[in-house]
Order: structure tokens, then C-alpha cells, then sequence
């Protein structure tokens, strides 16, 4: 078996881990790996922050207030990070799986999609905003970059968390976008529960084995 078949490592971390710590991390990893370096999915929180994509328009951060703003290098516009939402890190050798860029996003966008069909919520993604949509309202934001074919950043799903701080910028550089999470669509579905449900199903839409390994 290659490792472009061999199950992806998931490593998951408790608590809130900031963002920059997580940026350089990823930076470190993508910088380093060779040929034989393991693809794996990272699944975390971060501390409230706001994150400027390379395409990013800093007007589109009305009010930052005490949210401190961030310049990533992922691709796209503005976005909030915080507790309650997972985000989930690919760090993948793509031409070694056979894939590109577009096919990752669907990747990452059907496995939301799925895991919301499964509790009878109808999500849908757009041709020209990556992300997912329920009913016009985000609940799924997508970034990512490409480093000498090889992904990094990813996805962040509102789960269980304060929207508000979405109303001090344009999400994703939109004026009058709404958002929406999944506490408020489905109540009783527990956050864990979502986090364990999304890996299982990105393991499908990759059409790769996702190991839950250490923590």
C-alpha cells in the first residue's frame, strides 16, 4: 500500500490552542515533510480571533474590539475563529492522492454537507464562494493553502458558539452575510458527537481511512 492509500492520522487537541501557535505548527510541518511524511487531519479550537486571508480586504473588520486580527496565509477573506467551532487542518501530500485543490474543497465541503443531510438539514455549497450554506447563511468557512503541492489550513464549522462577533466584520469580505451554527439547527446534537461525525465522513469524501491516533 502507498502512502497515498494509507489511512490519514487525526490528531485531536482538548481546550483552545491560539492561533498563531497552530499557524506556525502547520507552517513547520508542511515546511519539513518529504515524500514519505504521513498525511494528517488536525482538529482543534481556537481562543476568539479574526483571520485575514491573502485576499482579504482589512475594511471588511468593522469593529475589532478586543478580538485581536490576524494576517494568515490561507487562501480567502475574513473569518472569526473561536470556542465552539471546530476547525479542521488538512495536511495533505495532494498529488501523491491523485487530487487538487478543487477536489480537497468538495472534499471537505460534502463531508459538512453530509453530516448535516444525516440530521435532516439541507446545506449546499456555492461555485463562487467556497463553504457551506444552509438556507444562504454560512455555516462552514473553507481556506486553504498549497505548499509544493501540499495543503495546509482548512475548514472551521460553527457548532456551539457565540455568533456575535461575526456581526463586527464582513464575513468572508460580504456585507450582510448571515451566519449560522449547528446548536441552533439541531439542539440536541452534541458538539463531540459533531467533531466524531465529521472526521468519519471526510474519511468517505477523501475516499481515504482517517486513524484517530495520540492526542
Amino acid at each position: 500500500m502507498s502512502l497515498g492509500s494509507d489511512p490519514i492520522a487525526v490528531r485531536c487537541w482538548p481546550g483552545l490552542l491560539p492561533y498563531f501557535t497552530v499557524l506556525d505548527a502547520m507552517r513547520e510541518f508542511t515546511r519539513h515533510r518529504d515524500a514519505d511524511t504521513p498525511d494528517q487531519i488536525w482538529l482543534l479550537q481556537h481562543p476568539p480571533v479574526y483571520t485575514l486571508g491573502r485576499n482579504a480586504n482589512p475594511a471588511d473588520v468593522i469593529d475589532p474590539g478586543p478580538i485581536p486580527v490576524i494576517r494568515s496565509d490561507r487562501g480567502g477573506k475574513v473569518t472569526y475563529h473561536g470556542p465552539g467551532q471546530w476547525v479542521l487542518y488538512a495536511l495533505l501530500d495532494l498529488p501523491r492522492m491523485g487530487i487538487g485543490v478543487r477536489r480537497l474543497t468538495s472534499a471537505l465541503e460534502d463531508a459538512v454537507i453530509s453530516i448535516l443531510g444525516e440530521r435532516k438539514i439541507q446545506a449546499g455549497s456555492r461555485q463562487d464562494a467556497p463553504g457551506v450554506y444552509v438556507h444562504g447563511a454560512k455555516i462552514a468557512s473553507i481556506g486553504l493553502r498549497i505548499q509544493k503541492g501540499c495543503s495546509y489550513h482548512g475548514l472551521s464549522l460553527n457548532t456551539d458558539m457565540d455568533l456575535a462577533p461575526f456581526q463586527r466584520i464582513h464575513p468572508c469580505g460580504t456585507p450582510g452575510l448571515d451566519v449560522v451554527q449547528i446548536r441552533d439547527l439541531c439542539p440536541e446534537w452534541e458538539s463531540q458527537a459533531v467533531a466524531d461525525a465529521l472526521i468519519l465522513a471526510l474519511g468517505k469524501t477523501l475516499e481515504r481511512p482517517l486513524h484517530r491516533g495520540g492526542d
